[in-house]
């Protein structure tokens, strides 16, 4: 029985995920970055090291998912925001090599006010303050 729900628990979730909006997609990869960094700072705490590389490289993966979703040709501020995602992914980098949370928290510092807006900005939205020209003229694909 835990199998069948184990496993309609997974379709459900990947149900939710092909059937959400662009923005709401953004703060899905937000979300999970965040509890990858976090996961990865409370491992390199624990000195396991196996898991701090995991949850690092799975952060990596989801700021390089943002920055290719990232249309620099529709927004003014997508290159800081390019640039900001090419730090923190050297940070990422660095933590994991050095074995040195302290990269980790750097760049929960720069990334958890993004997350934080972007979920703004879906509230709003979703209350239709927002035109729905927003994710054009963010530059969310």
């Amino acid at each position: 029985m835990t199998t069948t729900f184990g496993a309609q628990r997974a379709q459900y979730s990947t149900d939710a995920v092909l059937s959400a909006s662009p923005v709401r997609l953004l703060t899905l990869l937000y979300d999970r970055l965040l509890l990858d960094l976090e996961r990865a700072e409370h491992a390199g705490g624990r000195d396991d090291w196996s898991a701090f590389s995991s949850a690092l490289q799975h952060g990596q993966a989801i700021i390089a998912e943002l920055r290719s979703s990232l249309r620099t040709e529709l927004w003014d501020g997508a290159d800081g925001l390019l640039a900001l995602y090419n730090y923190c992914t050297g940070l990422l980098v660095a933590a994991n090599v050095g074995r040195r949370p302290d990269g980790v928290r750097e760049a929960i510092e720069l990334l958890e006010p993004l997350r934080q807006a972007w979920h703004e900005a879906a509230g709003q939205l979703s209350a239709g303050v927002v035109s729905s020209g927003v994710n054009r003229e963010l530059g969310v694909a």
